[in-house]
């Protein structure tokens, strides 16, 4: 059976389009990541790549329907965008989106702050459109809705809080606290890269049958550090409890 040739260039025209659409999205994507050098407005820029992404990819799906004969705004427009965008199908879309908007524009929160909400704290790796990506001290991210940002209340730390490390440790009951906090402080400040200010603590967190939990607290100066920091802290309290 011969497929017609009009046949032939509807679907090579759609192929056209898909590829032109794909590695126009991919570089125009590439192009604004690297623009990461403005750090200051980096949720700005993530704002602007999505516009035009979402420009591109809607631009496409007319023109191909446009190629079957349905004119998609007329169809829409029938349809009742309108009222369909306000439906409740597109409730938390759109209120997301807007909400995403308002952060981005409005600059209440940006990437690199310390925020908490419902006891999830983190500091702020990426905000697009529709959600917002926190990342806590033991490296798990937490997508949050921007909707839940801005309808709800959050804490937002100044921003030395990003660079303070916790460390949560169980210390048998036998172990003088105050032997351990002169020497595991000692410790901490002969490192370097460790900020004098705020200056490092310890808290006792909780004591039951079997332990006493406490909190180390201590702030340095460069944030891609932090995990050799912490290694090295938690090596020294398991020598004193040894």
């Amino acid at each position: 059976m011969e497929i017609p040739h009009n046949m032939i260039w509807t679907l090579a025209t759609i192929l056209a389009i898909i590829i032109i659409t794909t590695l126009a999205g991919r570089l125009i994507t590439k192009g604004l990541n690297r623009m990461e050098r403005f750090k200051e407005n980096i949720p700005g820029i993530y704002l602007i790549r999505d516009i035009i992404v979402f420009i591109i990819y809607f631009i496409a799906l007319v023109s191909i329907f446009e190629l079957f004969g349905i004119n998609l705004y007329g169809t829409l427009l029938s349809l009742g965008i309108v009222g369909i965008a306000v439906s409740l199908a597109a409730k938390d879309l759109i209120s997301n989106l807007l909400s995403g908007i308002t952060l981005i524009l409005g600059r209440s929160i940006k990437v690199g702050d310390t925020i908490q909400m419902n006891r999830r704290k983190g500091v702020i790796k990426s905000i697009n459109l529709r959600t917002t990506t926190i990342i806590d001290d033991t490296g798990i991210q937490s997508i949050i809705p921007n909707s839940t940002l801005t309808n709800n209340l959050f804490t937002l730390f100044k921003p030395p809080e990003k660079y303070r490390i916790d460390i949560l440790a169980g210390l048998p009951l036998n172990i003088d606290l105050d032997e351990f906090n002169s020497y595991i402080l000692e410790k901490i400040n002969q490192l370097d890269g460790v900020l004098d200010t705020p200056k490092a603590r310890i808290y006792a967190k909780n004591i039951t049958f079997e332990e006493t939990n406490v909190k180390i607290s201590f702030w340095i100066k460069d944030i891609n550090n932090k995990d050799d920091y912490k290694l090295i802290i938690t090596n020294e309290v398991r020598k004193f409890t040894k």
